[in-house]
This record gives C-alpha cells, structure tokens and sequence, in this order.
C-alpha cells in the first residue's frame, strides 16, 4: 500500500465506486500483516518512501516462501536480500513470477508495482574493482526496483585512475553517487572531489589479509579529506541504495 493506492482506494469510495465494506477488505491487512514467520509491514512505504523488503540471509526457504508470497499479494515490489541460491532455487520452483538475481543475492518481484512517477535524477554506482561488482549490483537492483534511475561505471579503482578521470560527465550530471570499494577504500574520496553530487562510500570486504575483511576500507572512508562523502556499512549495497533514493526524492 502507498500514498497513490490509498489515495485511489479512498477515491473510489468517495465517488461510490466501491463499497465501504471492499474498501475495508483490501484494508484488512493494512498496515501489519502477521504471518507464522514475519509480521509484514504495508504501512512502510506511506510512513518511509520505502517498501517492505526482506532480509533472507539466515531465514529458511520455508520462511521465505511465506513472506514472499504475501508480498505477492500486496500492491507493493517483492525485494529478498542475501538469498542464497539453493534457497532461491526452493523459492521460485515453489512460488511464480519471481526473478532470481544471483550476483546481489536478490530476489524480486511484482515489477508492475515499481514507481514509475518518482521526479528523481541519475544515481551513479562505481566500483573500484570487479570483485565489489556483488555489492554494487545489490544497490542498482534495489534502486531500480524503487524507481530510480541508475547508470553504473565498474572496475574504475585508483590503481589506473584513467578509468574513473574518464567518467567525470556522468559524475557532474549524476544527481548521487554510489561507490563500493574494498582495499585500502581511496576511490569513494576521488570521486567526491570530483563532483558537487553527494557521494555514499560502501567499503567492501575485498581485500587481502590486513584488509581485515572490509575495516580497513571502512577507516579509510571515515577518514577521507574530500567533502560530501558519507559512509555505510560493509558490504552495505541495500542501505547505500535507501540512502542514495532518499536524496534522490528530495532533490
């Protein structure tokens, strides 16, 4: 349920369309939906901007095919992060209409609900290097299925910085800029001196031994002198995503 549905819902009533009592029945689960698994949140996109999503990590596929098949059947997208595949592989041999994407891990659905009014400009993603491609291609599938725009420059790190210098027209006209890097993390503080956009830093968990799986990258990034770079989680596709089409709907 969002704004537009509810605003049509209360429209048809109005003008006799619909009955009080449908308009009651299509509401009956609104704003919390309690599964045996989950207690699903229909409310999220009207109170957030941002619909329900699931965390599939270290649920079982049982669980998975519960909550995603009631997302079916709400007026919102279906998005399942960290799925693995023999997880996913359970979930769409049981449940149609699903895409599995196995790179991000992401489940999705329901791509008629995706918002297609949303006054947004470009969010650009770039990655360092092919290894944070999965990172990376998590925020693009979540920003996509939100309703926004996104082009995206991979495997532009500062070892050939030809490769990131060469990007600098999508960089200025980008409305907000995603950058995963793992290593030593440098690019996300390049990239923020190159352009007026905002610029969210993901440190990935790409990296040798005193990488510390992500931390080093992460230090790194909270200790960048280039103004306009705000930093996420390791790892942190989806939040990076939320983040960027938050300034995304607000510009």
């Amino acid at each position: 349920m969002n704004k537009q549905h509810l605003s049509d819902l209360l429209h048809q009533v109005r003008t006799g369309n619909l009955t009080v009592n449908n308009a009651l029945d299509r509401l009956r689960n609104w704003p919390v939906e309690i599964l045996h698994s989950a207690r699903l949140d229909h409310h999220r996109t009207l109170r957030t901007g941002y619909p329900e999503a699931v965390f599939g990590e270290n649920k079982s596929a049982d669980q998975l095919i519960e909550t995603i098949g009631a997302l079916q059947q709400a007026s919102a997208v279906v998005l399942a992060t960290r799925v693995s595949s023999v997880k996913a592989a359970a979930v769409t041999t049981r449940l149609d209409g699903l895409t599995y994407h196995p790179e991000a891990r992401i489940i999705t659905g329901n791509d008629r609900f995706i918002p297609r009014d949303i006054a947004a400009g470009t969010v650009a993603i770039v990655t360092a290097g092919t290894s944070d491609k999965p990172v990376a291609e998590e925020a693009r599938i979540t920003l996509q299925w939100y309703g926004h725009p996104v082009e995206t420059v991979y495997d532009a790190g500062v070892a050939g910085i030809h490769r990131i210098l060469a990007h600098s027209d999508l960089l200025q006209r980008s409305q907000v800029i995603i950058v995963a890097a793992g290593m030593e993390g440098a690019l996300p503080s390049v990239v923020a001196g190159m352009t007026a956009a905002p610029v969210i830093g993901v440190p990935t968990s790409v990296g040798y031994g005193a990488g510390l799986g992500g931390f080093a990258a992460l230090l790194g990034m909270l200790n960048s002198c280039a103004p306009g770079l705000a930093v996420v989680n390791i790892d942190n596709g989806f939040g990076a995503a939320c983040m960027a089409a938050a300034i995304n709907r607000s510009t």
